[in-house]
């Protein structure tokens, strides 16, 4: 019967203590607005980042079998 008093009365304080609220809201809207822009990088950018690196990947094999040849 006790235990149950002692968790009744902290879920009770917990759910009173307004302590950091602030800072919880920051977060949600933070990630609020950096969700939808992670989306379209992942969306639409990736694809071109990918592509830009894929080149310069293949640009440095072919240098260096150039490098090779000569």
């Amino acid at each position: 019967m006790k235990k149950s008093v002692k968790l009744k009365n902290l879920l009770g304080r917990v759910h009173h203590d307004e302590r950091g609220g602030v800072s919880l809201e920051t977060i949600l809207i933070i990630g609020a607005i950096a969700l939808p822009i992670l989306i379209f990088l992942i969306t639409v950018a990736w694809p071109r980042v990918k592509d830009f690196f894929n080149q310069g990947m293949s640009d440095l094999e072919n240098g260096a079998a150039n490098a090779q040849n000569q």
